[in-house]
């Protein structure tokens, strides 16, 4: 199999993050942004996502928690463009309906190189945690923008924030797993152009 990861580093006079990747991993992660429950999420991505993830983020956590978790984006939505490479044979779509209890996620995405977030999820509450609910937002714009991805989320059904967070980023490592999968019929790239 081919060597697909990657490694980022991002530092600003906001943050200083490290991220590395590897897409063909079976879940293991080390995450450390300083903000509980992001971490939380970001492990469960990983582990639903079978992808290999470590991430090292010091940020400006004094002010609020803005900053680290749009940064954490950017670096992970370029690490995973850059793992993905020349994107070839990769299957490109996919689609994840994951329930938590009372709530039903739907995630669906291209890696098409053409970033776009459609995002029609609501929150009752101002926080989870440590973590704004409205970076939930943020930070997946981050992601899909920064690695080319075409993203929708969707809460179907839901009443605890938790519980509908969690099934947001169960979803996403699901999706994101079938759609970096690799299909040895496809030649070259799963497009007709030629490129994605």
């Amino acid at each position: 199999m081919d060597n697909r990861n990657a490694s980022v580093k991002r530092k600003t006079s906001e943050t200083d993050i490290v991220v590395s990747i590897d897409l063909d991993g079976n879940g293991t992660s080390n995450i450390d942004t300083g903000i509980g429950f992001f971490d939380h999420m970001l492990i469960l991505m990983t582990k639903h996502g079978l992808i290999n993830l470590d991430i090292k983020a010091v940020g400006d956590l004094y002010i609020d928690c803005h900053h680290t978790i749009e940064d954490v984006g950017i670096a992970l939505g370029s690490c995973i463009k850059e793992a993905l490479g020349d994107k070839a044979s990769i299957k490109r779509y996919g689609t994840s309906y994951v329930p938590m209890d009372e709530t039903l996620a739907l995630v669906s995405l291209d890696i098409s190189g053409r970033p776009f977030l459609v995002f029609d999820a609501e929150f009752s509450s101002d926080q989870v945690g440590t973590m704004d609910t409205q970076m939930v937002e943020e930070f997946l714009r981050a992601v899909a923008f920064n690695a080319g991805i075409t993203l929708h989320v969707k809460i179907l059904h839901g009443k605890n924030d938790h519980h509908k967070i969690e099934a947001i980023f169960k979803a996403l490592g699901r999706a994101l797993r079938e759609a970096f999968e690799k299909d040895s019929r496809i030649k070259g790239v799963m497009s007709t152009k030629g490129s994605l």
